[in-house]
């Protein structure tokens, strides 16, 4: 319940630096208004930064459980609205939405940078894989989810049965601060597109991302919220599970989810939870150690290895080990992590992970590990430089626990088999990937991975393949989003069997005739008996 925006631009806009505070700090602040009457009004906000200059970018609403279920009420009165429209409709009004993200795209660029601290590039690649599954699940909602004809079968051949699916009503998305539009996105658009209101509370570090996605549906559609934010911290996550919403779509920490979980049960609200990661790479002895050490420094220390399904563990084959990690090695010193447009990756958007990191290496160096690229000294807030690990014992938190910074842990293995026992080692199960030449071997350790989805030869190579449902196993959290199963997620199906004649042999009645029985008897016999 860590993440949200509003349904009003900043309330200020100021430009002067400011100390960088807390974490606590950096969601609340105390704010004085004088009211008509002249009596002073304290309120808290919820104040933004820039990670990478302690800047004061704006403050937000820090709403509450008032604010949250007049949100709601509004979202309920104009999801009647959107699930009359049907697919085609919504379809219409989507892809108008899709347009005018992409048409202005360079704007949710800058706040997305200002916000998170990630380069431009990266935050480009980020809103571009957002805008193509918004596309995908606005054109394909109708083939997935509307009315269609289901074979009956033998038994019930006088039936004519279909199955459809209907809107939920109004879902709740909590999203987070890593990648602040691709990820609420893959509940979002799949949520809108299957006839149901959003209300949205992104994380309280990138409250102005979510208010922006927000402004950019009320110009199209200024008199039917369909699509809405809501800023604040803990507490308005925790009133927005508590408000009866249809669903909860949370994606954030195991630990938080158990929470979000908590609460939703005292309702019996349902929820998709997609959780953390620890995910693991595997490297075979015929792998093209080139491309592995890539995508493995790629995995590693992308958005400061700020991802959940990044590369945070890796296991080479014995016979390649020694190559590999010089490899990754040399990669990984060539990163510069800064502010310039030019910087491999920026800061670490969230203080307090910092001393996770910190923690984790220690932790793996106490135990015998190995730095081969930075150590300790490379943790300079709000900076981490690229830092690789080798012969880390399994025991370490920096193997067992989601470090979530620019740490890479390397260990060697006998053979796959091996690596994938080591890999299936942990409570998280959210992405794998597995490096080798040979097809069969790559599929054949693809399936017997502990994992949401696995990519072979490349990481995060799903990411772009809006039509694969994503999401995690164990403390990596439940259901699916993105592609048909992630429409599914947001809709309740609802099946008809309508009788077209009287059954030949007609046994759903009181007057049941015994040759009919008989007859019916002998037929399941012959089709299952022998």
């Amino acid at each position: 319940m860590t993440d949200s925006a509003q349904n009003s631009p900043p309330q200020t806009a100021p430009t002067a630096t400011a100390t960088s505070p807390t974490e606590t700090e950096q969601t609340k602040t105390e704010q004085t208004k004088a009211t008509p009457n002249g009596v002073e009004h304290r309120s808290l906000v919820l104040t933004s930064y820039d990670p990478r200059t302690s800047e004061l970018l704006g403050d937000y609403a820090m709403m509450g459980a008032d604010e949250v279920t007049r949100t709601i009420r509004e979202a309920k009165s104009a999801q009647r609205w959107w699930a009359g429209l049907g697919s085609a409709g919504r379809k219409r009004w989507l892809l108008d939405w899709k347009k005018a993200i992409a048409k202005r795209a360079a704007d949710l660029v800058e706040v997305v940078v200002q916000e998170t601290g990630k380069p431009h590039d990266d935050a480009w690649l980020e809103v571009m894989l957002a805008v193509e599954h918004l596309d995908w699940a606005a054109k394909n909602a109708g083939k997935v989810l509307d009315r269609h004809k289901v074979r009956s079968g033998l038994v019930a051949i006088n039936q004519a049965s279909s199955v459809g699916y209907e809107p939920l009503g109004v879902v709740g998305v909590i999203g987070p601060w890593n990648y602040p539009v691709y990820t609420p996105m893959g509940s979002i658009a799949y949520a809108l597109a299957a006839g149901n209101a959003v209300v949205f509370k992104p994380s309280e570090l990138t409250p102005g991302t979510g208010t922006w996605l927000a402004e950019t549906w009320r110009t199209l559609a200024p008199n039917q919220p369909v699509f809405q934010v809501v800023t604040g911290d803990a507490d308005t996550g925790a009133a927005l599970c508590r408000s009866r919403v249809d669903k909860v779509a949370f994606t954030g920490s195991a630990a938080t989810a158990r929470k979000v979980l908590a609460i939703c049960a005292e309702s019996l609200t349902p929820a998709v939870i997609e959780g953390g990661g620890k995910d693991a790479m595997i490297v075979g002895a015929d792998a093209k150690l080139d491309d592995a050490a890539e995508a493995a420094v790629f995995g590693g220390m992308g958005n400061a290895g700020q991802t959940c399904v990044g590369v945070e563990r890796v296991y080479a084959v014995e016979t390649v080990f020694d190559d590999f990690v010089a490899l990754v090695e040399k990669k990984a010193r060539k990163l510069k992590p800064g502010a310039d447009r030019g910087a491999a990756y920026g800061p670490m958007t969230r203080e307090a992970q910092v001393e996770v990191v910190r923690n984790h290496v220690r932790d793996a160096l106490d135990k015998g590990g190995t730095a081969v690229v930075g150590g300790l000294d490379s943790i300079r807030e709000p900076y981490i430089q690229p830092i690789v690990l080798v012969d880390v014992p399994e025991d370490s938190i920096a193997v067992t626990e989601e470090t979530f910074g620019p740490v890479l842990v390397i260990n060697r293995v006998r053979d796959l088999s091996e690596a994938i026992a080591r890999a299936n080692a942990t409570s998280y199960a959210l992405g794998a990937s597995v490096f080798t030449r040979d097809t069969r071997t790559g599929q054949w350790v693809a399936e017997r991975l502990r994992a949401g989805v696995v990519t072979i030869n490349s990481v995060l190579g799903f990411a772009g393949v809006a039509a694969l449902p994503f999401g995690g196993v164990g403390d990596s959290g439940f259901g699916r989003i993105h592609g048909a199963d992630g429409l599914r997620e947001f809709s309740r199906v609802k099946s008809i069997a309508r009788q077209k004649r009287r059954a030949p042999l007609h046994l759903l009645t009181m007057d049941r005739k015994a040759r009919h029985l008989r007859l019916s008897k002998w037929v399941f016999k012959t089709r299952h008996a022998r």
